[in-house]
């Protein structure tokens, strides 16, 4: 069980926080102050979940803090600020995600469970890193921006090809419609999730019926056996 470490003085947005995310199999840590998240061990957690504004100081130096030892968890900012400036504020101090107040459960647990996905393949060897991917006779040219089926050049749109990309990147794993909304259109721009069902028809009509998999209560994978 992926454990989390929420720093947040507020004590509804904590209460709750904190349930959505135990109903969702992560084990969580709640802190009410800078002073608390430091009797923890970061290394401990798989992510964190950090407020900007904490009783006894501001949330982006305890980032700072963090990454200064040499800490790489993925960290999301929770702050009500909207101003364009203090996002990149807090990215450039290390953050990976920043989410604005208020906001949706669903959508910051599809945000937490990108950052960690995303952590665990950047330090695997996966087959995401490969400039061409080859799964029998779908290739997908990352450079040229290319699909091929059965020796057959397709035309696909940007959001069409980044889609399917992120699929064969992972063949066979189950992605939600929520993370592929983040991944493909990201949050800037979010779609409704009817936009993932409407690309899958498209993409099937170009490749194929058989290679997107539709995953019950879940999303799509594409379907890849050696």
């Amino acid at each position: 069980m992926d454990k989390i470490l929420i720093v947040e003085d507020d004590e509804s947005l904590g209460t709750s926080l904190k349930q959505y995310l135990s109903d969702e199999s992560f084990e969580i840590t709640w802190a009410k102050s800078i002073a608390e998240a430091k009797e923890q061990t970061v290394d401990d957690y798989k992510l964190l979940i950090l407020d900007w504004m904490l009783p006894d100081g501001q949330g982006i130096d305890f980032l700072k803090e963090i990454r200064g030892e040499g800490k790489k968890q993925p960290v999301i900012m929770l702050t009500a600020r909207t101003d364009l400036i203090d996002k990149v504020i807090g990215l450039e101090s290390g953050a990976s995600d920043y989410i604005t107040k208020p906001f949706e459960p669903r959508e910051l647990v599809a945000r937490v469970r990108v950052q960690i996905r995303d952590k665990v393949e950047s330090q695997s060897d996966a087959t995401n890193t490969a400039e061409v991917l080859t799964l029998r006779d779908l290739i997908i040219d990352s450079i040229q921006r290319i699909v091929t089926v059965a020796e057959k050049q397709v035309e696909f749109t940007k959001m069409e090809f980044d889609f399917l990309k992120l699929l064969a990147e992972s063949p066979n794993r189950a992605f939600s419609r929520e993370e592929i909304l983040n991944k493909v259109w990201g949050y800037e721009n979010y779609p409704t999730t009817r936009t993932v069902d409407t690309h899958v028809l498209q993409i099937r009509q170009k490749i194929g019926e058989d290679w997107i998999e539709t995953v019950r209560g879940i999303g799509y994978r594409l379907k890849f056996e050696e």
